[in-house]
């Protein structure tokens, strides 16, 4: 007598599972390579203002370079996720890592070639978001398929992890490397790495077998097992797929957020604070956050909490009490408080690893990939869409802090007039008069400074008097 196939499903399911060994070893190598991932994300944008200045682009110009690479990112999750599920999700992110990696390291010979250096910028980072994209559906589809449901959190959010730490390794060494070496030596370091990180995962982890019927595939499009009939239709009639698609809106939106503007709300709302303090102190706080949000979610699955519940109360961290703190980010004139609030944000942020991400491969297995790509493709929209304005308020100044304007919507014109005091912080620099006017106030003529007003707004500017003058 046969078993059922469910039954039998499940049994071949146990058997793919990686032993407790070999969980240890892929999670520790896949750590690496989020972080390496980071590496090369993050690689651009701290070259920004070297690059800048040598090709000679405004900050319009260099809004469109870094906002360039999530037009490419968010085309290619679903793929990523989908051929996670049919071929293997440690596969397809070796090859997109050997692709990105080598455009990475020859970046700097396509900045050179020609004279089209933006064009040939902006190339460059969409074919790198191309490649990328795929990562984290296909790390999902991965990890749903060999890892057990008990320690699926804790693994996740580990892995996760490198993406703190891929910034922090970035932004540490890349800024030294920039000093010593010119811009070029940070994609050199970057993209080397990665490709090292490939050599050892084809040499020593992967089926070279495997890895050859998996690029044969692609080559010709042929599947590689029968294919399976999911209910695409009845997935997406479910109510919790759509709460997991708002809440992988809503939490890259917040991330996207905060990785990009932080650093410009902190400059211009506190000029004279250290860089490598709320560059470095966030994220630092953010990776034994992220290790403790799967170890308390493991934690409470193995004491009997059921794991909807715990799913839950993972997000309401990760989303709710992390959204408080950045709303009390923009409502301090602290730069103890701004910081403090800042590294709270982030942290909690990381619950969302042990949350909405892990919640995705309990709710449909076997094509996790798929649907992590289709929530997190809709999620990468806003970075390309906010950023090249923002970078281009002001007359190539931003306008105020671009996380303030997030999350404190900005007074109408005259507002700030009678009610602002003086504040002894100043900002160098001077507004366009639609600075101004997107303000609220406009300055006087012969005014020669810029002075903050109370609750420390950044680019409100005094007359020769001190007074503030509304717009007309």
């Amino acid at each position: 007598m046969q078993p059922p196939p469910d039954e039998t499903r499940r049994d071949a399911a146990e058997n793919a599972q990686w032993s407790r060994p070999e969980c240890q070893v892929w999670t520790g190598t896949l750590l690496l390579g989020t972080c390496l991932l980071y590496c090369a994300r993050v690689t651009m944008p701290v070259c920004t203002v070297a690059m800048s200045q040598d090709f000679g682009w405004n900050k319009k110009e260099a809004g469109i370079v870094l906002s360039s690479f999530f037009w490419g990112y968010c085309l290619t999750q679903v793929v990523g996720g989908h051929l996670g599920d049919r071929i293997g999700g440690e596969k397809v992110i070796l090859l997109s890592a050997s692709t990105w990696g080598s455009i990475t390291m020859a970046t700097p010979l396509l900045a050179h070639l020609g004279s089209a250096h933006l064009v040939s910028m902006v190339f460059s980072r969409v074919l790198i978001g191309l490649l990328q994209g795929v990562y984290f559906p296909a790390l999902t589809s991965l990890l749903s398929q060999r890892v057990r449901e008990s320690e699926r959190a804790f693994t996740y959010s580990t892995v996760g992890a490198g993406s703190q730490f891929g910034t922090l390794v970035t932004g540490v060494v890349g800024s030294l490397l920039l000093d010593w070496c010119g811009w070029q030596s940070v994609f050199y370091f970057s993209g080397g790495l990665t490709l090292l990180w490939v050599c050892y995962v084809y040499r020593y982890l992967l089926n070279e077998k495997d890895l050859i019927l998996a690029l044969g595939v692609l080559a010709q499009g042929l599947p590689v097992a029968r294919p399976s009939k999911v209910p695409w239709r009845q997935l997406f009639r479910r109510p919790s797929v759509w709460a997991a698609i708002c809440s992988q809106l809503s939490s890259a939106c917040s991330f996207f957020i905060l990785l990009s503007w932080l650093p410009t709300f902190f400059k211009e709302t506190f000029p004279h604070s250290k860089g490598w303090v709320f560059n470095v102190v966030p994220w630092l706080v953010a990776i034994p956050a992220s290790l403790f949000s799967g170890f308390l979610s493991d934690h409470l699955i193995s004491q009997g909490y059921g794991t909807i519940t715990v799913r839950k109360l993972m997000q309401v961290m990760g989303l709710g009490l992390s959204s408080v703190f950045a709303l009390c980010l923009g409502h301090t004139s602290s730069f103890l408080k701004a910081v403090v609030f800042a590294s709270a944000s982030i942290g909690l942020q990381t619950f969302n690893h042990s949350g909405i991400s892990v919640n995705i491969q309990d709710l449909a297995p076997s094509c996790a990939g798929f649907l992590f790509g289709e929530d997190f493709a809709e999620s990468s929209f806003a970075p390309p869409v906010s950023w090249p304005e923002s970078h281009s308020q002001a007359g190539g100044q931003p306008c105020g802090s671009s996380l303030m304007s997030f999350l404190w919507p900005v007074p109408r014109c005259g507002q700030h007039c009678r009610s602002l005091g003086r504040c002894g912080g100043r900002v160098p620099g001077r507004l366009s008069d639609r600075g101004h006017r997107l303000l609220g106030v406009c300055v006087q003529p012969g005014s020669s400074h810029q002075q903050l007003g109370a609750g420390h707004l950044p680019g409100v500017w005094t007359g020769p008097e001190g007074g503030l003058e509304p717009c007309p």
